[in-house]
């Protein structure tokens, strides 16, 4: 492990054992100001509002929701290598 992961996994064990996380930080504003964007029925009434927490969801979501990556894949049959690439992958 890095020196500098080592780093961000102190202050992230840090800020998770003071109780408060930067992603708690993050949902919390975001939901504070969706509520003041929209009224009851879900609507939004203030768009100034819902940018703000546009933007501040956009922030949370890596991580809750963080990029696949694509990987090159060699695989052995008994005797048979094939290299796998994404370009070579079927969706």
């Amino acid at each position: 492990m890095s020196e500098a992961t080592r780093r961000r996994k102190e202050v992230a064990e840090q800020a998770l054992s003071e109780g408060v996380s930067p992603l708690d930080v993050m949902l919390t504003t975001m939901r504070t100001l969706w509520d003041q964007a929209t009224d009851e029925a879900g609507k939004v009434v203030n768009l100034g509002k819902a940018m703000q927490a546009n933007v501040v969801a956009k922030d949370a979501a890596p991580f809750l929701h963080p990029k696949l990556s694509s990987v090159d894949a060699n695989v052995d049959l008994g005797g048979v290598t094939l290299n796998i690439t994404p370009d070579d992958a079927e969706l």
